[in-house]
């Protein structure tokens, strides 16, 4: 399904080079109510994606330590929000400088496990002994795809590169085709050391795994590397995700308070602590299987509208410059895309994470009517 998706943003992203990613192509296909609905559904992806991996992380570091209080996990989330945006708030070059020691050092341990584990692979435990059926498979699938979600957004700054129409396609195919090399090579190994009892730990199962060959000191060296892998992400989403409130206020969307920029440091600090607020209370109120399920389900909107608008964008003959990435076998790329998406929110969503996300659309219309309201009135 996330090669349907990422095909279709390798066709959107040639044909509109421009600062936005996924919305912009969305706008462009469908005009800006649409378009709106794809930037808040985005925006709802990144917050709920962030509530859950504070509440992981959370959980993470007490597997370290056994018989400690889960009460604790409550406590260690309110630490990483307000250490995450009292970084941000004295501005980006600090959030960016974390991302860079972390971006190698998250991959270490994954490498070194798939490496080193490879040895230790029972193959009486990859035997498939039972088919589940397609079902199954969808409703799994629905929470796997949050590990690939987040793509979208490398989307965004494609009006600043170079050949956009070439380079865009490429970087998309080739990031989703490792990405699930190393998710492969990952579960493979993870699979083949435990077999079926790997299911039984839900919140560090490669750490288990390790700890079965390596010990004590292997299940503690993946833990702390998922942990640090975790943050990353967090310290991305936080110092990103922010600047959507910032930029919604600015287009009349949200009150003009979310605008405030501080007078030192020059970031938007109302949008960054509010936005804080927001994460560190939804991970506290959520867990993160349910939160990564209702990321997954703003996250395939934007996907539907996106394969969408593909196909408008075709029709139009819409390009930016140079000659556009060209999906095979014409409109059937993009229609199987939306006839897999329909299928994993189908079997994806339960009752109240569906009324949740009614919820959202309807905030979203609002939103956009009042500022419509207020445009006309201004006019007047």
């Amino acid at each position: 399904v996330m090669a349907l998706v990422v095909l279709c943003f390798a066709e959107a992203g040639s044909r509109v080079a421009s600062t936005g990613g996924p919305y912009a192509y969305v706008e462009t296909a469908l005009g800006p109510m649409i378009g709106f609905v794809a930037g808040c559904m985005v925006f709802s992806t990144g917050l709920s994606a962030a509530a859950g991996v504070s509440s992981l992380i959370a959980r993470s570091i007490l597997a370290l330590f056994p018989g400690a209080p889960a009460a604790l996990a409550n406590v260690l989330i309110v630490l990483l929000v307000a250490g995450l945006v009292t970084l941000n708030l004295r501005g980006i070059r600090n959030g960016a400088r974390v991302l860079e020691g972390i971006t190698v050092a998250k991959l270490l341990p994954l490498l070194a496990f798939v490496c080193l584990g490879v040895w230790f692979i029972q193959p009486a435990n990859l035997v498939i002994t039972e088919v589940p059926n397609l079902a199954t498979v969808l409703s799994t699938a629905g929470i796997v795809i949050f590990a690939f979600s987040g793509i979208e957004g490398a989307m965004i700054p494609s009006g600043e590169v170079k050949d956009s129409a070439r380079t865009v396609p490429r970087a998309v195919i080739l990031a989703l085709g490792a990405a699930t090399v190393l998710y492969l090579a990952v579960q493979f190994v993870a699979l083949g050391i435990m077999g079926l009892d790997l299911a039984h730990d839900r919140t560090t199962p490669l750490a288990t795994a390790a700890g079965a060959i390596f010990g004590p000191v292997g299940r503690t060296v993946i833990i702390v590397g998922a942990v640090v892998s975790m943050f990353g992400y967090l310290s991305a989403n936080v110092l990103s995700e922010p600047r959507g409130l910032f930029a919604l206020s600015r287009d009349g969307f949200l009150p003009k308070v979310f605008t405030q920029v501080h007078p030192r440091f020059h970031t938007p600090n109302v949008a960054i602590v509010v936005y804080g607020f927001l994460v560190g209370g939804i991970a506290l109120s959520g867990t993160f299987e349910q939160l990564a399920v209702f990321a997954n389900l703003a996250a395939l909107t934007v996907y539907f509208l996106c394969a969408i608008s593909v196909l408008v964008l075709r029709k139009r003959n819409v390009r930016t410059e140079g000659e556009p990435f060209l999906l095979p076998g014409g409109p059937l790329i993009p229609i199987a895309a939306c006839v897999a998406l329909i299928g994993l929110f189908y079997q994806t969503v339960q009752r109240d994470q569906f009324v949740a996300w009614l919820a959202v659309l309807v905030l979203v219309f609002v939103l956009y009517g009042i500022r419509a309201w207020r445009l006309r009135a201004l006019r007047k």
